[in-house]
């Protein structure tokens, strides 16, 4: 299903708060890696928003995933101070974990070997 303009427009004021969110509060640098906000979804009605976390060089990003959500009311706080002028209700917050990198990661190391069997 295609994302509505309004979605788009949510998600990226979503986005951008968070980052400056997480950079103030020092969720960005965590366990020795960074960790930054990939994306943002949002649902049609605006109730609920995924958002999906991006773990570089971090030692566990499902530990580091629960440090985050056990912060979550904190970081849910300080978002609604921020966007209460321009959202009426405030969405629903859910992190996960963005493991994109490493399934093309993996996919690189897959196409190496091929190569490599290949010659």
């Amino acid at each position: 299903m295609l994302e509505g303009k309004r979605q788009k427009q949510v998600a990226g004021l979503l986005n951008k708060e968070l980052s400056d969110i997480f950079q103030r509060l020092g969720l960005s640098m965590m366990d020795g890696g960074m960790i930054s906000i990939s994306s943002v979804k949002i649902t049609p009605d605006l109730f609920d928003a995924r958002i999906y976390l991006s773990f570089f060089k971090v030692a566990d990003s499902f530990a580091a995933l629960k440090k985050i959500e056990e912060r979550s009311w904190e970081i849910k706080k300080e978002l609604t101070e921020r966007v209460r002028h321009q959202l009426r209700s405030m969405p629903k917050l859910t992190f996960y974990i963005d493991d994109t990198l490493d399934y093309v990661d993996k996919m690189e190391q897959l196409f190496k070997e091929i190569k490599k069997k290949d010659s």
